[in-house]
């Protein structure tokens, strides 16, 4: 799905962010990345998009479960060298495929996990979520409060397929996509 890719494709931009700035001997800005990606990507946004699939179970679901676990794993091991001994102990309670995460492989950089053109897709809904957001925010609209929600757009047909999210996500109670 496209949260999937959009997630996967942001994990390879930290990856490849973070073994740049290792390189470079730049630990702090390699630590921010990190940080960055687990709590506005991971955290703040993959988690709370599949959670629909996840609920739903099936084949889907198991989809969205492994590849949470899977972004999880990948991004302790990115943190291990920062944080060894908390890092382990969350790794050992993940279904792992090493002894231990000191002695698995360090993510490399792979663009066969880079997804662009369906991250693109994620990434204008998710400005969409955050711009409906801080439109209600500025009205002071309490998020209990449903509305109708119109997305006039060049291309509906992006919107059209995260209209759940728009509908969960920025509390919209019906939405309408028009073509400009």
């Amino acid at each position: 799905s496209n949260e999937d890719k959009w997630v996967l494709t942001k994990l390879e931009e930290t990856v490849k962010n973070v073994c740049g700035n290792i390189d470079n001997y730049e630990v702090g800005v390699a630590l921010s990345s990190i940080y960055d990606f687990i709590w506005d990507i991971y955290c703040d946004w993959y988690i709370e998009l599949s959670k629909p699939s996840v609920q739903a179970g099936g084949e889907r679901g198991l989809v969205a479960q492994n590849v949470l676990a899977y972004v999880l794993r990948e991004t302790l091991k990115l943190l291990h060298p920062f944080m060894p001994f908390i890092t382990e102990e969350i790794y050992q309670a993940l279904p792992h495929d090493c002894e231990s995460i000191m002695i698995s492989e360090y993510p490399k950089a792979c663009d066969c996990r880079s997804f662009p053109a369906d991250a693109e897709k994620m990434t204008k809904i998710i400005d969409a979520i955050k711009a409906i957001r801080a439109r209600r925010s500025e009205m002071n609209v309490p998020p209990s409060k449903k509305a109708a929600l119109y997305v006039l757009a060049a291309k509906p047909q992006i919107f059209a397929e995260g209209e759940g999210f728009l509908q969960r996500l920025a509390y919209a109670d019906a939405v309408s996509l028009l073509e400009k």
